[in-house]
């Protein structure tokens, strides 16, 4: 083998470096890596699959060494300072015309200003979201490149590949301009968020409101994933519930302490939202609970304070209230992380092709789901659709869901289970379908206080009042 024959390089062997480029391998590339702990190179070359052309080696100047030029290399390391860190190293053994992508889950404002920095000194960069955890890297993720679209042609054969299909489509492609694709993950996380908070509460109303065994409620979900709910997270609830603990033979889901975690990419989700601005209260939420969460302590304390009443909830019809209830839920989710990334795009002029993404979410990431599909064929028609919910194959959809979702969430309110996820979700849908809010008062109220000055329905204009009585 000569010494500049490996067509990809990978900076950083963690389980999702290592499981990336094991799967080019797979797809006949020859890969090389590097990582400064020497032992996962050596794991990289151990976990190959025979016949393959992998190879771990112990220096940067090493791996760049070996590569065909143009250079085609991705880092996946932490986001933030150790992304920097890398590019530092890198500078100095770079070529003109070498590509280099972060495949981490880095802000996009990071990503707009490395992409500005690299095409300065003459070298391509890419943001790429990846989805899909370690399985899906090995056998097929989710990928969502974004940035120098020449770049992209290059290495385009290579992502194809190991990409995850759906029927025999590859699911990525390119996503728009600039930090297009780290956008566009990013929203993906707050959809994941969102409507794993929404799962959560409908494990809630049915275990705590109705008493449902692990065992019952991995068939109730088992089930819902045959249906019109069929998705990755759905599927792998169902799995959680039948999984033992091997310390005490208990159900491992009773054993896990209810403290979620979060890697970030939720919150500036929100932030984002905020600062465009555009509605998205299912993520907000869904990050404020984790919040919530990680107040164990308190939460004991205050539970001592405002003992529960009863939480029984009695119908029986409660499964098909709830399965309702989060069929609606994860519509609304993706409505509005859809309209965050339509909003986005005119914003900061990604030109960010929202069939494109939907197609390229229906396989391989986390989620996943047959709601994809029609949300495909909504925004092929209609690629400038400002929300899912205006176009009529849709309100065919959550119509029939509602006065169940609404049902639901009164049951869970009255046990005193907190639906909140459930909740925003339908208070953004009831005030999204109202012609008329009562924000006028609101108005008023602002123009009484500060002269905010207000809009009038009969008339244009900008107008202000005294309202203080004479």
């Amino acid at each position: 083998m000569t010494k500049t024959s490996y067509h990809f390089g990978m900076i950083g062997l963690g389980v999702m470096g290592r499981n990336l480029l094991l799967n080019m391998a797979d797809h006949g590339f020859s890969v090389i890596g590097f990582d400064k702990d020497t032992t996962k190179g050596q794991a990289l070359e151990s976990a190959a699959t025979p016949g393959t052309v992998v190879k771990g080696v112990a220096t940067l100047k090493e791996m760049l060494d070996q590569l065909e030029r143009p250079r085609r290399m991705m880092m996946l390391v932490p986001a933030g300072q150790p992304v920097d860190d890398v590019i530092a190293e890198l500078i100095p053994l770079l070529d003109k015309d070498d590509i280099v992508i972060d495949g981490g889950n880095s802000h996009y404002t990071d990503t707009e200003r490395r992409l500005k920095y690299m095409a300065e000194k003459g070298f391509h960069f890419m943001g790429v979201g990846v989805s899909g955890g370690e399985q899906g890297a090995r056998t097929g993720p989710s990928i969502m490149p974004g940035g120098d679209k020449d770049a992209y042609e290059k290495v385009a054969p290579v992502l194809v590949a190991v990409s995850a299909k759906v029927n025999g489509d590859p699911c990525v492609d390119y996503l728009g301009t600039g930090a297009a694709g780290h956008y566009v993950k990013m929203v993906h996380n707050g959809i994941e968020y969102a409507i794993m908070q929404l799962i959560s509460e409908c494990y809630a109303l049915l275990k705590l409101g109705a008493g449902y065994s692990n065992d019952q409620l991995h068939e109730v979900f088992k089930t819902w994933n045959e249906g019109d709910m069929k998705s990755f997270l759905v599927e792998i609830t169902a799995d959680v519930f039948i999984k033992k603990d091997d310390l005490t033979g208990n159900s491992l889901v009773d054993m896990i302490l209810d403290k979620a975690g979060a890697k970030g990419t939720g919150k500036w989700t929100s932030q984002d939202a905020l600062d465009l601005p555009t509605p998205i209260p299912v993520i907000d939420t869904a990050v404020t609970l984790r919040t919530i969460s990680s107040l164990k302590d308190e939460r004991i304390e205050a539970s001592k304070l405002y003992p529960a009443g009863s939480t029984h909830i009695s119908d029986n019809n409660l499964v098909q209230l709830v399965h309702d209830a989060l069929h609606f839920g994860t519509m609304i989710s993706y409505v509005q992380g859809m309209a965050q990334l339509q909003l986005a795009s005119s914003e900061w002029k990604m030109e960010i092709p929202l069939e494109k993404v939907v197609r390229v979410w229906r396989g391989g990431c986390i989620i996943r789901s047959v709601l994809l599909e029609p949300f495909y064929q909504v925004y092929t028609a209609n690629p400038t659709l400002s929300n899912l919910l205006l176009d009529s194959r849709i309100a065919s959809m959550v119509a029939p869901v509602i006065a169940n979702t609404r049902l639901a969430i009164q049951k869970g309110i009255a046990a005193g289970i907190p639906v909140s996820g459930l909740a925003a979700a339908l208070s953004y849908f009831d005030a999204y379908k109202s012609a008329n809010l009562p924000t006028n008062l609101i108005q008023a109220q602002r123009d009484y206080f500060g002269a905010h000055t207000y809009q009038r329905i009969d008339r244009p204009g900008i107008f202000h009042s005294e309202w203080q009585p004479q």
